[in-house]
């Protein structure tokens, strides 16, 4: 339990009630916006009157993010393995909740929609997504190649490879029940870990549900971590390599087809 919703949660609640919900935020230098992150959630789980904890998964902040974060009640893990995936993992490893939500500590997410995911596991939901289309990005708060050309299509090679019930697959705001997080087994070090928490879960047949959320413009001076095409590119990899159906079989088989055409072709008229 995070010292900050400590009093007021476990008064209402009771002080032997297990945590329901941990919030797990990644972070690498988000000295500017993570104070305004943890304090957001902790007020949304006092409101509801949820016993729960934030804890920030940091990856080895040089601007004192850490020190931020405990000032604010939030609970830090100390992640020496760099990448995305590493630092989720290692947070949700320490979360003690239920149930867990991931969201990053960029000041990109509405921490206020938490009672919609809670609401959803309440109804069964295995892994709630959060799908910014459905909810609203503010203006400059996704790139147009992301927002028009990426994301888009990697939604939808998901869906048609792996039939993910997802509009948004590579939201960083979704949460899941750790005993079905845990069955996943994810092991991506990096930004393609969001994507396979949804290929797997897909295939595992898990309850897969949605929620609107928005996005805006993160509150950081510098550069985002994400890179659009490097990403972007083990992004697609990962799915292609999960499905072995598209990226051999079905291509073989047009192969196959397109050369027993031509084959048919020569045969009934030879040609020079």
């Amino acid at each position: 339990m995070s010292a900050l919703l400590e009093p007021s949660v476990e008064s209402l609640s009771g002080s032997q009630d297990p945590i329901e919900l941990s919030i797990v935020m990644p972070c690498l230098n988000e000295a500017e916006t993570v104070r305004s992150c943890v304090l957001e959630a902790a007020a949304t789980l006092e409101a509801m009157m949820i016993r729960a904890e934030v804890i920030v998964a940091d990856n080895g902040s040089t601007d004192g993010s850490q020190k931020i974060a405990r000032e604010c009640g939030a609970r830090v893990v100390d992640v020496p393995d760099k990448g995305y995936g590493n630092a989720l993992r290692s947070g949700v490893a320490a979360a003690r909740g239920r149930y867990v939500i991931m969201g990053d500590a960029d000041g990109s997410y509405d921490f206020s929609h938490i009672p919609r995911f809670v609401a959803a596991f309440r109804q069964g939901a295995d892994l709630v997504m959060g799908n910014r289309f459905a909810g609203g990005i503010e203006r400059n708060a996704m790139p147009v190649s992301h927002r028009y050309l990426g994301n888009p299509v990697l939604t939808r090679i998901s869906q048609l490879f792996f039939r993910a019930p997802c509009g948004d697959i590579c939201c960083g705001l979704r949460g899941f029940r750790k005993a079905s997080y845990e069955s996943l087994d994810l092991r991506s070090p990096g930004m393609e870990f969001a994507i396979e928490m949804v290929v797997k879960a897909s295939l595992l047949g898990m309850n897969v549900s949605e929620v609107p959320t928005t996005l805006s413009p993160d509150g950081r001076s510098r550069p985002p971590h994400l890179r659009t095409w490097r990403d972007g590119w083990r992004h697609l990899r990962f799915l292609l390599l999960y499905s072995p159906r598209w990226l051999f079989l079905y291509p073989g088989m047009v192969l196959m087809l397109a050369g027993t055409v031509v084959s048919a072709l020569l045969f009934a008229d030879p040609r020079e």
